[in-house]
């Protein structure tokens, strides 16, 4: 597969736009994508608020198993970061993140109280893209409040977004410019993070394959009825295209149609829970 590498110039802005506007938040919500929690880091963010109070949003959590949950926010907290688990679907884990921004910034909150000061909270919203930062905002609104979509670069500038209690600022998802590690550079591939139009999905579908087949071979046996993984990636590949129906004329696989389906698959759930990192 070729080196995979995407940071298209509005990135840059975006970079810039957070840094002009740190002041005027007292803290920060970084999304992460929970199937791929260390892909989904940029470590530019980290230095940049560096002096904020951060809470890392493991969003999607219901895409993985309890126990990968658990270990994560482990390893999360040994690293002295906030974090917490939601899926933003869940208006239960939605309270809980609402309670936690609060819990987050008392100590700010109280100063606030003792000045006789009474404002809202005001949060940047920070992550890669496709993370579902904007869809936890519309969640902790109670309604659509921003623009969200299931690819890429979906936002583009900064929206604020105000509660009574609690100001929200949602930005552009940013990458790293440089991606040294390719095995992280494909999880976020995987799971939508970069242009799909820059990637050979068929490349992109064969990685995946080989890397379920190793991690996760009993969901991807249930999932398309392969019994035998033994044998080379490709004729898994084949036999999913056979099973599915992903044939052209003289019985030649399909591999375009095949590859956007286990792509698809992967990135709904469809094959089961999985994390990648």
């Amino acid at each position: 597969m070729k080196h995979l590498q995407w940071f298209p110039g509005h990135m840059t802005a975006a970079m810039r736009m957070m840094e002009e506007n740190l002041k005027a938040v007292d803290g920060v919500m970084i999304v992460l994508d929970a199937r791929a929690p260390r892909a989904s880091l940029n470590s530019k963010l980290d230095k940049l608020f560096i002096n904020k109070k951060v809470l890392y949003v493991l969003n999607k959590c219901d895409l993985i198993e309890s126990n990968d949950i658990k270990r994560t926010i482990a390893e999360f907290s040994e690293e002295n970061k906030e974090v917490i688990a939601v899926s933003a679907m869940d208006k239960r884990a939605v309270d809980l993140l609402y309670n936690k921004i609060f819990s987050l910034l008392k100590e700010k909150l109280d100063n606030n109280k003792r000045k006789g000061v009474f404002k809202p909270i005001r949060i940047m919203v920070a992550g890669i893209p496709n993370t579902g930062k904007s869809t936890i905002i519309n969640a902790l609104c109670g309604g659509k409040k921003t623009i969200t979509g299931n690819k890429a670069g979906v936002t583009k500038g900064k929206q604020w977004v105000r509660l009574r209690e609690l100001e929200l600022l949602d930005t552009p998802g940013t990458m790293p410019p440089a991606f040294d590690n390719q095995v992280l550079a494909k999880h976020l591939a995987y799971i939508g993070s970069m242009n799909d139009a820059n990637i050979d999905f068929n490349d992109l579908a064969y990685e995946l394959l080989n890397e379920l087949k190793d991690r996760y071979p009993d969901l991807l046996k249930n999932k398309y009825g392969i019994d035998d993984l033994s044998v080379e990636t490709l004729e898994i590949f084949n036999a999913i295209c056979t099973r599915r129906g992903f044939l052209r004329k003289g019985a030649e696989y399909d591999y375009e149609r095949c590859a956007t389906a286990i792509i698809d698959d992967f990135r709904k759930g469809r094959i089961g829970k999985i994390i990648l990192d």
